[in-house]
Formats: structure tokens, sequence, C-alpha cells
């Protein structure tokens, strides 16, 4: 039964939910994914915002302790605390983000995550003691991962296959406008000498909360949610409504079908557990897994996040004599410019190109800035704009390729039987190791007993990193443009990574030709998923 299932599956999904050629009518879906990835700037800007606090002389007198030499600042202790605890919070969060959308959906777990954030943000805002900034961090840490678990999914979910990839990668731009966003309000509120300095910029996370909210109240659920609930009435409201059609629409009927087809089918297999992602079986869920959680702790192994935690530090020791928040603005610019491209080619050139030359294009640009900072004094400024532009050369490569690409290949690759659970194990892995490295990293740049004191030597590190990026894309991603869901499934049940490339393209070609010879179904012509397998 399950063998003649998946052989049903390659035919059924040739109709499609929204045909390219009927693109207007995937207006509604796209606007409706492009809304949610505005989940993504509350996360960007989350993140960035304590580059610029911490150099904040207001914020240092009122959370730092004098050192030795007279000065007020925070130890290197409370530097790694303040910097890495959000990402504490965040795993936790992601991996409560798969229950939470399983049991409310999509759409209500998002306002619980946005509730708990706003509970994070007014902690931090309040409060003049360390311990409860520190807490507060956690605590909307909590909410910026059940979201960081939600929102790619329910794009994923929501989304038509033709654009998917593009849409979902706007998860990463809105993560980039965040982080600009971020920067820019450091920036201006730099020069304050009272606690505005740096409550304000904490306290603008209010509005990006209030704005996600309402959007959140109109948008509709994902009908792939609601079919694994067993609504099939509200599922097909909700596909009609992304698909500016009603629920009798022939193509409605027919890829709700595909979607139910395909869940019995992946319930022969799994029960729908965390122990279930890790199943050695036909559909390579051990796979899938093993590919999210690796390529979300790739992309942290990048060290971008040592530019957008420590970029501001890093700048005013590259040119002592500059405005390090300038620089810091730019680098943001940069990587909003440069996710734009890259969210063109990930439906021109595919997943898999992507993330191999982006991690190749990341290695050469560290390895640069790694010599040159090794072998170039600091009183050298040509050496130290040097540094300055391939490090906005890396940020470029990075926003173009494994940035969002990371995302798009989680929201995609995993079953809905398993997808609430696996994507909370990517996402958690991405968090996990976001803590590790913010917290080494100021050990492992900072000079003085029990660090490292590596400076721009840490590049060396990053270098080997985007190497290793190279070689995990090469062997474990698949080539899944422009399939849809149900497609990535029957495509890991068949072929291999270095393969799927191919078989991508043979798909494609074989819905190409099922849909120039046959005809949407008509409603009387309609079967019901189980009669469609017998």
């Amino acid at each position: 039964m399950a063998g003649g299932a998946v052989a049903d599956v390659g035919v059924t999904s040739s109709i499609p939910a929204a045909r390219p050629e009927n693109w207007k009518q995937s207006i509604p879906a796209i606007l409706v994914a492009a809304a949610s990835a505005f989940g993504g700037v509350l996360f960007g800007y989350d993140t960035g915002t304590i580059s610029g606090l911490l150099v904040m002389d207001n914020f240092k007198e009122t959370f730092g302790q004098r050192m030795a030499n007279g000065v007020v600042d925070l130890t290197t202790n409370d530097t790694s605390l303040v910097v890495s605890i959000l990402s504490a919070g965040t795993f936790t969060g992601a991996l409560a983000g798969a229950p939470i959308s399983d049991i409310l959906g999509r759409r209500w777990g998002m306002q619980v995550a946005l509730l708990v954030f706003t509970v994070g943000v007014i902690m931090q805002t309040a409060t003049t003691d360390l311990g409860v900034f520190i807490g507060g961090r956690v605590i909307a840490g909590l909410g910026v991962g059940i979201l960081s678990t939600i929102v790619p999914m329910y794009q994923s979910e929501t989304a038509p296959r033709w654009i998917r990839g593009a849409v979902v990668s706007g998860y990463q731009w809105a993560i980039t406008i965040g982080l600009l966003c971020a920067s820019l309000a450091s920036y201006g509120t730099a020069d304050r000498q009272d606690t505005g300095s740096w409550r304000i910029p904490v306290a603008i996370q209010f509005a990006w909360a209030i704005i996600l909210s309402a959007f959140f109240v109109f948008l509709p659920e994902s009908p792939r949610w609601l079919v694994k609930k067993g609504n099939h009435e509200r599922a097909a409201k909700s596909l009609a409504r992304l698909n500016s059609t009603d629920a009798d629409d022939p193509v409605v009927r027919s890829e709700l079908s595909v979607i139910q087809t395909n869940l019995d089918i992946e319930l022969t297999h799994s029960t729908g557990s965390y122990l279930d992602c890790f199943k050695f079986n036909d559909r390579k869920y051990f796979l899938r897994s093993f590919t999210g959680i690796f390529i979300q702790a790739f992309q942290q192994l990048t060290g971008i996040n040592f530019i957008f935690y420590f970029g501001t530090r890093f700048s005013a020791s590259a040119l002592p004599n500059s405005n390090p928040f300038i620089f810091s603005v730019i680098y943001n610019v940069v990587n909003v410019v440069s996710t734009v491209p890259g969210m063109y080619m990930m439906e021109r050139l595919g997943r898999r190109k992507l993330l191999i030359w982006g991690a190749v294009w990341m290695c050469l640009c560290e390895l640069i800035v790694a010599v040159v900072g090794t072998t170039v004094p600091v009183s050298n400024t040509s050496g130290g704009k040097t540094l300055v532009a391939f490090v906005c050369i890396y940020i470029a490569g990075f926003a173009a390729t494994w940035g969002p690409a990371a995302w798009v290949v989680c929201g995609e690759i995993f079953p809905l039987a398993i997808r609430a659970k696996a994507l909370s194990l990517c996402t958690a892995s991405n968090w996990l190791w976001n803590f590790g490295i913010g917290y080494a990293t100021p050990y492992l740049v900072d000079e003085g007993p029990g660090r490292a004191g590596l400076g721009t030597k840490v590049f060396f590190i990053w270098t080997a990193t985007c190497a290793c990026c190279a070689v995990f894309a090469y062997f474990f991603i698949f080539e899944t443009r422009l399939l849809s869901l149900e497609e990535v499934d029957e495509m890991y049940s068949q072929t291999t990574a270095l393969k799927s490339s191919r078989a991508n393209a043979e798909m494609r070609a074989r819905r190409s030709d099922l849909e120039g010879a046959v005809a949407p179904p008509k409603d009387d012509e309609l079967a019901t998923h189980d009669e469609k397998k017998n």
C-alpha cells in the first residue's frame, strides 16, 4: 500500500496550487508569507541591539564596574553573558516552538511568542540591575526562539512552490533589516549621556512586536496544519484564500488531496515524535534531521555573528580614530542590500550552488582578513581599511548565500508528520551554536589572563569552518528548487544529494508533461484520498 501511494504522489503533485502562468492568483499567498517574514525584523533587531549598547558610556556606567585602570566597563565575563544569554533563551524557545505550533497552530503560536518577547523587553527597559537585564534577555530570547521555529515553517507551508525559496529568504532579509534598524537606533542615541542612550533602542522593540501581532490577526492558518488536524473544511478555505479562489475550486481540492495523501504515507513511517526525526528508514528522516541541524550549526560557524555582536568593537580596533558606529551601519547596509540578489538567485541557481560557492567566497575573504590582521600593524591605516573592506565583501557573500539558504532548506526538507519538531531541532541548533560562539568569542579575542588574545587571528578559525561548510553542502544538500513540499518528500525517498540536481530536473520535466496533458479534474471526478490510493 505504501509503495503504491508513493507512486501516486508523483502523479497528483503535478497539479499545483498555483501555476506560474497564473501568478496573480498567488499574490495573497506571497503577501501572507512576506508579512510573516516581518518576524525576522524583531529577530534581527533584538540580536543587533547589543553590539551598540556595549560601547555606550551610560550603559557601561549603569551595568559595569570600575576596572584596575580606573575605567568603568563591563568585565569580559559580563560582556560574554550579556551577549550570549539571549541565545540560551532562544534555544529553549526554539524547542518549545514545536509543541506550541502543533497544539495552537502556526498563527496563535506566533502570538504567544510575541507576548513572551514583550515581557522580556519590559524587564530590560525598566531595570538598572544587570541581573534583571540579563533575565530580560533570556525571556525575550524565549519569544524570539519560538518565532524562529514557527515563521519559516509557516512561510514554507503557505508560499507557492515556484517562489517559495525567495519568499522564505525574505525572513533572512527581514533579519538583516532588523539588524540595520538596531545599528541606526544605536547610532542615533549614542551621544546621549542619560539612560535614554540604551533604553530607547531597547524599547523600540515594542513597536516591532505590536506591528507583527497585528499582522497575525489577519493572516490565514496554514492549510497543511489544518489537514494534519483533520479540519479539511477550514483547510480548503485557507488554501482558497491563499490562491484567490473558492474552496470548491478543483485545483484546491486536488492540492488538499495531495497533502492528505502524503501525510497518510508519512504516518505509516512515523508517529510524529522527536525520536522519529532520527529514524533510519526509506524516507531518510535521519538524513534530513542531520542536514537541518548541521546547516544551522555551520551558518553560525561562518563567523557572521562575530561581526554583528562585536563588529563595533572590531571596527574601533581596526581604525582607532574613526567612529565605530558608522562602520556598524555600513556592515548592516551591506547585509541588507546583498540579501536581495540571494533571494533572486535562490530559484535561479538553486540551494546547492549558492551554499557551496557562498562558503568558498566567505572562506577566501576571511583568510585575507586573518592574514592582513596578523601581518599588518594596527597603526597602518591602509591595513585597517583593507580589513573593513574584506569584512564587507565577506558579509555580502554570507547575505546572498548562507544567510537565507539555511532557512530555506530547513523550511522545506521535512515531511508534515515531523515538520514542527524537526524544524525546532534545527532552530535550536542555530541558537545553541549562537550562544557558544557569542560566549566564547570575547575569551578568544581579548588579551589577559585566561584569554587567548587572538584578535583578528580568530578569522583563521572562521576560514577553516567556512571550508567545512563547502564540503558539507556538497555532500548533504539536496537541490529542492521549484518543487512542491510533497515532491521534496518524494525526492528524498528516491535519490541522493549528489544526484539531486538531475533528479530535480527530471521531476519538473515529468510534472510539466503531465500538466500539459491532464486538465484539473471536475468536482464530480474528485475522489477521496483513500479512493485515489486504491
